[in-house]
This record gives structure tokens, C-alpha cells and sequence, in this order.
């Protein structure tokens, strides 16, 4: 393990891979105070939820929930199912609002809709969800 002076020297994307790249490689939950810089990864706080604590990762929501793609996959596999904390930021991303009824909300999600319509899905979406276009 590189010390804290090596890591801080790192960028935060490179410091959160790394560490999480350590954790896979020893299985097991880092201490707290390297934690706290894989949380700033939106990605890799959701890899690290995923492969090592396998569950929600509380401390690190905030952060995951303010990214429209990682928050749709922490709500698709970590939580599996609707996450309202994270709503407000994933529909306002045409992309992942889109996925995010489909394969979460599993309907017609009105409060993306004006959203969703910027994205080339939105006809897609429409024939799902049984909105008549004119």
C-alpha cells in the first residue's frame, strides 16, 4: 500500500482506483481514511459498494447520487429498486432517465418526461409507456 503522502500526490480518480484496485486485491473493507477518498469517485464508490462492502454504502451516496450514470447503476444493483434521494439528478439527464424508467421506475416516469424527450429514445419510450404522440 502506497503511504498518504503518495496518494495525495495522485489525482482523485487515480487515488480512488488505486485504492479500490487494493481492496479487491485483499478482499476486504479498507480503514476508514482511505474510504473516505474512494467516496469522491462516484464510479468507483459504486464498484466498491458492489464488490466489496456487496451492499449500500451510506457515506458515500451523496456523492453517487449526484452522478446520473453511477447513480442509476447503485439504484439498478446496490438498492435494487427506486432511489429518491438520487431522482432529482438522474432525470435531468435525457440518457439515464430514460433507463432509469425502464428498468427501475418499470413505467412512464412524468417527472422526466420533458427530459426524456431530448433523447433519440423518446419514441422508444413512448411505445412502452402508452404515450400517444401527436
Amino acid at each position: 500500500m502506497k503511504s498518504i503522502d503518495e496518494l495525495l500526490e495522485m489525482d482523485d480518480e487515480e487515488r480512488a482506483e488505486y485504492l479500490y484496485k487494493e481492496a479487491l486485491y485483499i478482499s476486504k473493507r479498507l480503514n476508514p481514511i482511505y474510504e473516505k477518498f474512494i467516496k469522491l469517485s462516484p464510479g468507483y464508490a459504486y464498484w466498491y459498494a458492489k464488490n466489496i462492502i456487496k451492499g449500500r454504502w451510506l457515506e458515500a451516496e451523496e456523492y453517487i447520487k449526484k452522478n446520473p450514470r453511477w447513480a442509476y447503476w447503485y439504484a439498478k444493483y446496490i438498492i435494487k429498486g427506486r432511489w429518491l434521494e438520487a431522482e432529482e439528478y438522474i432525470k435531468k439527464n435525457p440518457r439515464w432517465a430514460y433507463w432509469y424508467a425502464e428498468d427501475i421506475v418499470k413505467g412512464r416516469w412524468k417527472e422526466a418526461e420533458e427530459y426524456i424527450k431530448k433523447n433519440e429514445l423518446w419514441e422508444i419510450y413512448c411505445d412502452w409507456s402508452g404515450i400517444e404522440e401527436d
